[in-house]
């Protein structure tokens, strides 16, 4: 029962993490100009291209590729509209 305990709680310690990324990366978007956005957005579709290229040949969970496209989704969206 105790590795089910610590798997949860490692979870629930990711999920932390995650929001205090999103709320980083919120922050940093309100200070990046208009004008500089489709740049950001591009390099930042470049760099989750390399990412599901490296995820795709890793052994992990669907999970964590579906989890990862929809991050990738809802980030450039941010870029895009923030």
């Amino acid at each position: 029962m105790r590795t089910l305990q610590d798997a949860t709680e490692m979870i629930c310690d990711l999920k932390g993490s995650v929001i205090a990324l999103d709320a980083l990366i919120g922050a940093l978007l309100h200070h990046v100009p208009q004008a500089l956005r489709p740049e950001l957005l591009r390099t930042f579709e470049h760099n989750a291209e390399v990412a599901r290229t490296v995820l795709l040949h890793a052994q992990i969970s669907e999970h964590t590729l579906k989890g990862f496209e929809s991050d990738v989704g809802r980030f450039a969206a941010l870029i895009a509209t923030a």
